[in-house]
């Protein structure tokens, strides 16, 4: 039989030899953001999955879906201050199949691979647009501190591309008077997101949370928040309605950008 003595003395041994050991080693603060950005990665994955086996309308959910984890992970990046350069470089690489590849091959799938050549180098627009966007993106310091992102960010390209696949794909009379049916629409669609992705006409981007960003962009993030209100409400209606708006929002504020620098400065 130990007595109270004998336990007390046992139990002072144990912790000096925990002291000795040292403290216990903490998570990094990188694995949240992280798993975030990986489960975005793993989304893509399960989308050509999909895709290839012929459940498309899954396969664009998984895409928009992988868009909620992107903007997570940067949420959760900047909420527990564990922003770095290992992080930037795993969120490019799974926003180029996320967004770039899955997007590609749903619209290669859906209407492209009517046109064999043609729709190859239609649907490889994406990811090769995509990939300039964010390697830009990854080298210029002084985007991140701005309020605007420089070029359509690659996540509204591909969730506007998904959006309009789960609109229109079990309405194919609405596209039955134009010449070439559906791809007279799909097209120029992929052109002109191909093309902002890449240009540097400034898109919003969602403010931080924090005292100092909501004092500074209440307007901004109250037409936020009405954005994922609609987009609940009307799902995949709400997603093309949305992101028509913020992407028409961005060519205006594109549009007086340039009419300033063009003809306010004296230049003609």
């Amino acid at each position: 039989m130990k007595y109270p003595i004998q336990k007390w003395k046992r139990f002072r041994r144990r912790r000096k030899q925990k002291k000795k050991k040292g403290p216990r080693k903490q998570i990094p603060r990188i694995v949240v953001p992280s798993f975030f950005t990986l489960m975005n990665l793993f989304c893509g994955f399960l989308a050509i999955i999909s895709i290839s086996e012929g459940r498309l309308f899954f396969g664009a959910w998984l895409i928009v879906i992988a868009g909620l984890f992107d903007a997570l992970d940067g949420f959760m990046a900047r909420l527990s201050n564990a922003t770095s350069q290992f992080g930037i470089e795993l969120d490019s690489i799974s926003d180029v199949v996320s967004f770039g590849v899955a997007p590609g091959f749903l619209l290669y799938t859906f209407g492209l691979s009517e046109m064999p050549f043609v729709g190859i180098i239609l649907s490889a627009l994406p990811p090769l647009c995509g990939a300039v966007r964010l390697a830009r993106y990854n080298v210029d310091a002084q985007e991140s501190r701005t309020d605007f992102f420089k070029g359509l960010p690659i996540p509204a390209q591909a969730i506007m591309i998904a959006a309009f696949y789960l609109t229109f794909y079990n309405r194919p009379e609405l596209f039955s008077d134009l010449k070439y049916g559906l791809n007279s629409v799909l097209v120029p669609l992929i052109v002109l997101l191909s093309f902002l992705m890449v240009s540097t006409i400034p898109f919003d981007k969602i403010p931080s949370f924090d005292k100092q960003s909501i004092k500074k962009h209440k307007g901004k993030l109250a037409l936020f928040l009405f954005y994922g209100v609609l987009i609940l409400l009307l799902q995949e209606v709400g997603l093309m309605i949305v992101f028509s708006a913020f992407i028409i929002k961005g060519l205006i504020i594109g549009g007086i950008v340039f009419y300033k620098e063009a003809f306010q400065n004296g230049e003609y």
